[in-house]
């Protein structure tokens, strides 16, 4: 089976692993970590996704006089072996998981430790990437590759106990039972990846490492670990996205649609995601097939917290639908662990595994998700069974074992079943009667939920994300105005407002046109008994006559002042835009294509599918005419509620900014100063480049 591997297709090296072994779970992969460093005598390197120099690898007191903490240990290890080399290289995370890092990690794990221990952020990837591959390598003799990160969150046994004590991060609290596995190899496997280990150092800090001498002594393998593989080839396969001159490298999707493809009796895959379409579509034709492999996917129940739920799991609930709609032979299943009933306890499954056939089995860090396969760094490592050896036998009961801990027998009884029925899919229906269990996974997402959320191109891209591209995405090229377009209609706006208030002062327009005239209109307006009525009627008659929205809002902040004009303002265009919303219901997607043409069928198809975040983005950069952006809500499948709490999250920023304006422009009229032109001049400046930069983070 080892001819799946093709190196500079779908992996980048294949070497020799003198001994291989997989761990399954954080505490033994901490425990390994721990002994194997404690060997080290020239270099270790770690990559994370993460890093917390307070989580403890040790905690049951079998680290003897060293101590537990990551951080303390790396310091005590450098100050014993004086030779020895430490680099740190951690994702410099997006702002969203501040609140899961920890704070200070560069004081922390550098400025409190030895100088031979060196901490790095790395910023090397593309806007909405991540360094995400899982590495460490010890004396470019032994290396750890998989799903784990040393960081907090990851420890916990295969027992998975809800309520173990052990389990709590560095701050002292506790977590939910957590899964994950880790393959260690040593040999030219581990020196190679040593060698991913300084290139990712050099893109990152921009400094290149000597390379590790070859030595004699033996590989420092840890105590704690049995090798279940021995001189057996060992493929690497990694994610590259395409970056300031690095081409782009897509091994690991390639070595994932082979093995898919390769598979005869069943694929086996633990995944914390399942949201890549290229992987959606291979099972998919795989599940087409009159026969063929029987597919059971182990997934975590829910992943992470509120915002991947309602983002990530929509996905995966669209392509569970479609593997299910292709299902011909009832071949596929796909479980969640259950830990217990009551009170209810699921296991986080943050593991990216994958074995076919009992021929090979694959660990690494990547997700079955769009962004591992393009956008992310990413590394796994895969092993195939050789002809006339036992390593079908090992990876069979590598898989027996994993099934085990999730239905909460032994590894024998899943042997056995197995054996008896033939089946994979029979022989854990036949074991899933327990409490701690695997249990069918509905991944049903509610309609409502399901239209909030866009397409997988927008959450889960498989592609570095162009500044321009959220707005191509919901706009399209066609209808964007160039960008020296916006600046002259914004000088002009600018020249007119001054020209405007120069002639208020210096032609003979204050002769006919009194500025106290308007006035009392205005004050005759403000005073009426049915004024609140009447000028809501007037946004709504407004809206429906296509007048501009700008100017009607322009209109009520220049009668009533910024208070009350900036009130009437939000709610007129409220209601003008629901009465337009339903007018277009009422007229139907027909009629409105008669006028609109190609822009309302790209704006019909972005506000069905993206829905709130497409109605925010269409009022901060109105590419259509208020009127008939409104129309087109009322023809799509959007709910009037997301519409209306996209409009009024919209329109905020572009009504306080003319409110703001307005009011300086008519302290102008009334007092001509310098004075008063300059801070108009200032508050017009303030608001464009507020509106700007508004939009500006929308692109990205």
């Amino acid at each position: 089976m080892s001819e799946c591997f093709k190196p500079s297709e779908n992996c980048w090296r294949v070497r020799r692993g003198d001994r291989v072994a997989v761990l399954v779970d954080g505490k033994d992969y901490f425990q390994a970590l721990h002994e194997a460093i404690l060997q080290a005598r020239r270099s270790v390197f770690i990559l994370g996704w993460d890093l917390h120099s307070e989580v403890r690898l040790i905690r049951n007191g079998d680290g003897g006089d060293t101590p537990s903490t990551l951080g303390a240990f790396l310091d005590f290890v450098a100050k014993r072996q004086r030779q020895l080399e430490i680099y740190l290289l951690s994702w410099d995370f997006a702002m969203i998981y501040a609140l899961e890092r920890e704070f200070f990690p560069r004081y922390r794990l550098t400025w409190r430790s030895h100088r031979n221990i060196h901490f790095r952020l790395d910023d090397c990837h593309p806007v909405g990437g991540s360094q995400h591959q899982k590495v460490v390598v010890i004396d470019d003799a032994l290396a750890f590759a998989g799903g784990l990160d040393v960081s907090k969150w990851r420890w916990d046994t295969s027992e998975h106990k809800p309520d173990d004590p052990q389990r709590i991060d560095p701050e002292g609290k506790s977590y939910p039972p957590f899964h994950d596995i880790q393959m260690v190899v040593d040999g030219a496997a581990a020196a190679a990846l040593g060698e991913l280990a300084r290139e990712r150092w050099q893109r990152a800090v921009g400094k290149r490492l000597p390379d590790v001498r070859p030595s004699d002594d033996r590989a420092p393998w840890p105590e704690s670990v049995e090798p279940v593989f021995h001189d057996i080839d060992v493929a690497i396969a990694r994610t590259m996205p395409l970056y300031r001159g690095h081409a782009e490298i897509r091994e690991v999707e390639r070595l994932y649609l082979d093995m898919i493809a390769a598979a005869r009796r069943y694929i086996y895959i633990e995944n914390q995601y399942l949201s890549s379409y290229r992987i959606g579509e291979a099972l998919q034709a795989s599940l087409s097939q009159d026969t063929g492999p029987e597919i059971v996917i182990v997934l975590p129940k829910q992943t992470g917290g509120w915002l991947e739920q309602h983002t990530m799991d929509v996905l995966r609930g669209r392509i569970m639908v479609l593997l299910r709609e292709a299902d011909r032979g009832d071949r596929l299943r796909i479980y969640y662990p259950r830990l217990a009933v009551k009170p209810p306890v699921d296991l986080m499954v943050h593991a990216k595994l994958m074995v076919i056939d009992d021929r090979v089995v694959r660990v690494g860090s990547s997700n079955l998700s769009n962004r591992s396969l393009g956008l992310d760094s990413e590394c796994d490592l895969a092993v195939a069974a050789r002809p006339d050896s036992d390593d079908e036998q090992t990876i069979g009961s590598l898989c027996n074992r994993l099934l085990a801990e999730h239905l909460g027998v032994s590894a024998a009884d899943v042997a056995r079943q197995r054996s008896e029925r033939g089946s994979l899919i029979e022989a854990i229906e036949a074991l899933c009667d327990g409490e701690r269990t695997l249990v069918p996974l509905d991944g049903t997402v509610a309609e409502d939920v399901d239209r909030l959320v866009p397409e997988s191109e927008l959450l889960d891209p498989e592609k570095p994300i162009e500044p321009t591209g959220l707005l191509d995405y919901f706009v399209g090229r066609k209808q964007r105005k160039p960008a020296y377009r916006h600046l002259v209609t914004g000088g002009l706006l600018i020249a007119a407002v001054l020209g405007l208030a120069a002639a208020w002062r210096w032609t003979p327009l204050n002769q006919w046109l009194d500025i106290e005239t308007v006035h009392s209109v205005g004050a005759w307006l403000k005073d009426g008994r049915f004024t609140p009525l009447l000028v809501l009627a007037a946004f709504i008659v407004g809206g429906c006559a296509a007048v501009p929205v700008t100017l009607m809002v322009i209109g009520s902040l220049i009668i009533f002042g910024p208070w009350w004009g900036f009130a009437y303002a939000l709610l007129g265009t409220q209601l003008s835009a629901l009465c337009l919303f339903f007018l277009g219901r009422v007229l139907g997607k027909d009629m409105i294509d008669r006028f609109g043409g190609g822009l309302v069928n790209r704006l019909d198809r972005r506000l069905s599918n993206s829905g709130l975040i497409a109605v925010i983005t269409l009022r901060v950069v109105p590419v259509a005419p208020f009127s008939l952006i409104n129309l087109i809500a009322g023809v799509s499948r959007l709910r009037w509620r997301d519409f209306q709490l996209g409009t009024l999250i919209g329109m905020l920023p572009a009504i306080t900014a003319l409110a703001a304006v307005t009011d300086r422009l008519a302290a102008s009229l009334r007092n001509p100063d310098l004075g008063s032109y300059l801070l108009l001049v200032a508050v017009i400046a303030v608001a464009a480049a507020a509106l700007t930069g508004l939009r500006l983070w929308l692109k990205k």
